[in-house]
């Protein structure tokens, strides 16, 4: 009885307009995703008729996979965000490390140029970008897609915070026990650290893997086309609409992020609790 008195008390019209608010937001959200999966298990002339009984089919899933070589524009994706991933961490990691635990001539300096550019737009880049690989010979490659991206400054921002919050105590007390400098890091900052490093590689992957204009820009084959664009192609107008196939597709790209997430959605939420990210 006072437990619900205590609700009761704190039920105000702006708590529930709030609540109310909060509903038709996650309505508009999840409200695409929704018909996608109508739509893709249906047949065509059920793709905007919603007959509660309409036979469900698997054919929109073939067809797909017929039209298009979705599997090797999935392995093209998987094997770009785990380059992308397993670099950044361990440029991210030395790079914040040196700057959270060592002073040196230039670092201030250093570490300011590298906050600027979060605020450079990589669209910007597009050009200079594009003329340095072809350089390089890398147009067309997995390895061009992902080497403007193998540093990010986010990332160096945000574990170079998790780094100067752990006590100093801790590291000496490491190196009293014989650590050098990659010992200290590996034994104490960095499992220290990992809230931060798990909640950044889900904002890496989830980036990464629905990044479009850049590898739209640098690939011209299915041996390196991603799923972004691999499905934008797909879907062009020229090639033909057909909204249950298209939607098809479209859970063939997003469901191992989806599935990600409905398998670990309490470890997502945890690490960016930690983390501090909101």
């Amino acid at each position: 009885m006072i437990r619900a008195q205590a609700n009761l008390r704190y039920w105000t019209p702006s708590v529930a307009l709030e609540i109310f608010a909060a509903w038709v937001l996650a309505i508009f959200w999840v409200a695409p995703l929704l018909y996608a999966f109508w739509a893709a298990f249906h047949a065509s002339e059920f793709a905007i008729n919603f007959t509660l009984f309409a036979p469900l089919t698997l054919d929109n899933f073939r067809e797909a996979l017929s039209q298009a070589p979705f599997l090797r524009y999935g392995f093209n994706t998987f094997v770009l965000v785990t380059m992308l991933l397993l670099s950044q961490l361990v440029i991210c990691t030395l790079a914040a490390y040196a700057f959270a635990r060592y002073e040196f001539a230039g670092g201030n300096v250093a570490f300011s140029l590298v906050l600027v550019q979060l605020m450079i737009a990589p669209e910007i880049l597009i050009v200079e970008n594009y003329g340095t690989l072809a350089n390089l010979d890398l147009i067309d490659t997995i390895t061009g897609i992902g080497l403007p991206y193998m540093a990010s400054a986010f990332g160096i921002f945000l574990l170079r915070q998790a780094f100067k919050s752990t006590p100093k105590e801790l590291e000496e007390a490491a190196r009293l026990e014989g650590c050098g400098a990659f010992g200290v890091l590996w034994r104490v900052y960095i499992p220290l650290a990992r809230p931060t490093y798990l909640a950044y590689s889900l904002v890496s992957i989830s980036h990464h893997w629905n990044n479009f204009l850049w590898p739209l820009v640098v690939s011209n084959s299915v041996e390196t086309r991603p799923l972004t664009v691999g499905l934008g192609i797909f879907g062009a107008p020229e090639s033909g609409v057909d909204w249950s196939i298209i939607s098809a597709a479209t859970l063939l790209s997003v469901a191992p992020l989806l599935i990600a997430f409905l398998l670990f959605q309490r470890q997502f939420i945890q690490s960016f609790m930690h983390s501090g990210i909101k």
